[in-house]
């Protein structure tokens, strides 16, 4: 059973990741074969999500079946009989409007595309985190004090002071349609209110965050490739500061929108 920091380490990145949460869950029910795990939760990197609950000490990979470990179904027991989170209350919020958009310069990552910033007030403070079931992509920061929002490529980032940021936009257009959209859907939960239940979260793609890193495959970071170490920052097994290149001032768009990026991870 992991009890050195290392291993509870191992554990806690392994269970970070919404597939293998999903694998896990699968998992409880008795053993299966690689292939009924693939058809219940989807093939996308299942041999890379199966090394890291192995590794991790949560499954054990028999010649035809896998299964869960002693130590992970102690976990998933443990797991079930976690009290679950209150629903939230949103009576003390009021309804918010739009004061400001301005359209700053276009990004660094695509120059046909505007980084945007805009005011919402009264500002939503600490009602913010229990919005966040509202959004399938959306994600509270604690560190930042903000929910995250991605929708494609645009990614927005709510601040509970009010301000608003907005990257990879058209133009002001745009960001008025979207935030009149962010606008309605938060009036409309203050309305009841009452939050939506907490739900599962769409996850990061690996592709996702290979795009916004230097591409160089300069190695620096210790891997192969810039998409080797998208996946390995995706499972949470390296730190988005071992990209040297980030550092470099030109990159600085890039950089900004994968310290938000990360955040989902």
């Amino acid at each position: 059973m992991p009890g050195k920091p290392e291993e509870i380490k191992m554990v806690s990145n392994a269970m970070a990741n919404v597939p293998r949460r999903k694998m896990m869950a699968f998992l409880a029910g008795g053993e299966r074969t690689s292939e009924e795990i693939g058809e219940a939760v989807g093939k996308s990197m299942l041999d890379y999500h199966l090394k890291i609950l192995e590794q991790a000490g949560l499954i054990e990979i028999g010649d035809s079946k896998i299964r869960l470990s002693e130590f992970g179904k102690n976990f998933m027991e443990g797991k079930a009989e976690e009290p679950k989170e209150a629903v939230a209350d949103l009576s003390g919020a009021k309804p918010v409007e739009i004061t400001e958009v301005r359209q700053l310069l276009p990004c660094i990552a695509d120059s046909t595309k505007f980084r945007i910033i805009a005011q919402m007030a009264p500002p939503l403070g600490g009602a913010l985190k229990p919005l966040e079931p509202l959004f399938p992509r959306g994600r509270y920061s604690e560190r930042i004090g903000a929910l995250i929002i991605q929708r494609g490529d645009v990614l927005i980032t709510i601040y509970g002071t009010g301000n608003v940021t907005m990257t990879m936009i058209k133009g002001e257009a745009e960001a008025r349609g979207v935030l009149a959209e962010l606008r309605e859907k938060i009036n409309e939960a203050i309305a009841k209110g009452v939050a939506p239940a907490p739900r599962e979260k769409v996850r990061v793609e690996p592709m996702e965050i290979y795009k916004y890193l230097p591409q160089t495959d300069c190695g620096e970071c210790g891997e192969q490739s810039c998409y080797t170490f998208a996946i390995r920052l995706m499972a949470g097994e390296v730190s988005l500061d071992l990209c040297k290149p980030l550092r470099d001032s030109k990159y600085r768009q890039n950089r900004e929108h994968l310290q938000v990026l990360v955040e989902y991870i």
